[in-house]
């Protein structure tokens, strides 16, 4: 059995709960009486905010790109998913510490830790054991089984379900902004303001489906964002060639 990278679970769950707390509850002064003109027409905040997360959850696949701040490590991803478990892309911690991510549906993962990753994991152990680690791991995909604590860890991001849970609808106070545009689509900005100047802004697509385009926290604790894009479109996730692949049990 070769060695494996301890890994920890990421603080992802900690800013996408921030990020949904716009369905999770009422804060500031309500909104969902007025009307203005717009590409929703007389639709309220929540009301659009309920409207964009369903279409959200029911995309067959996307692409997220998630930056942020946290209280210890800043964390940064880029990662493509669909619902048939399909996932790839990068996860970055730190300044450098950078894993490579592919699941291809099924039972395994696929992981590539770069030399900064495979060193802090073994950081007290000295540096021959860090030599060794890096000489064996470094430039090759490591398998595992997704139902190992510590894969399931970095695979927060790839279920769409998970990224959406904290979602719920019907909320109140939030309030209808300008129009905007996120990637090149034109989008309406919707935002709920929070305790001790934190505050959560949703951009909806105004034309087409309304899907989310991106989500700022701003304050708190965890502030970032993340940015949704290429909606429907299939995601790369090929298993590596065997040559470069290294199974733990």
């Amino acid at each position: 059995m070769h060695a494996k990278p301890r890994t920890r679970r990421t603080a992802v769950t900690a800013v996408l709960c921030a990020a949904f707390a716009l369905g999770a509850a009422a804060c500031g002064p309500f909104s969902d009486d007025a009307k203005p003109a717009g590409p929703f027409g007389g639709m309220t905040g929540s009301q659009i905010v309920d409207e964009a997360f369903a279409a959200t959850r029911a995309a067959k696949s996307v692409t997220v790109d998630v930056d942020e701040q946290g209280p210890v490590d800043p964390l940064k991803a880029y990662l493509s998913l669909d619902t048939r478990g399909r996932c790839a892309g990068t996860l970055t911690m730190g300044v450098d510490r950078t894993v490579e991510l592919i699941r291809p549906g099924g039972k395994s993962v696929y992981m590539r830790f770069d030399e900064a990753f495979l060193r802090e994991q073994v950081k007290e152990d000295g540096p021959e054991t860090q030599d060794a680690m890096v000489k064996e791991l470094k430039g090759r995909w490591v398998k595992g089984p997704v139902s190992d604590p510590d894969n399931q860890g970095m695979l927060e991001l790839c279920d769409l379900k998970s990224l959406l849970g904290g979602f719920e609808r019907g909320a109140s106070g939030i309030a209808k902004g300008a129009e905007t545009t996120v990637g090149g689509q034109k989008a309406l900005t919707l935002t709920e303001p929070g305790d001790g100047g934190e505050s959560s802004t949703v951009y909806v697509a105004t034309q087409g489906t309304p899907y989310v385009l991106k989500i700022v926290t701003k304050g708190g604790d965890e502030p970032g964002t993340i940015t949704f894009s290429k909606y429907g479109e299939p995601v790369g996730a090929k298993a590596p060639a065997a040559k470069d692949v290294v199974t733990t049990d």
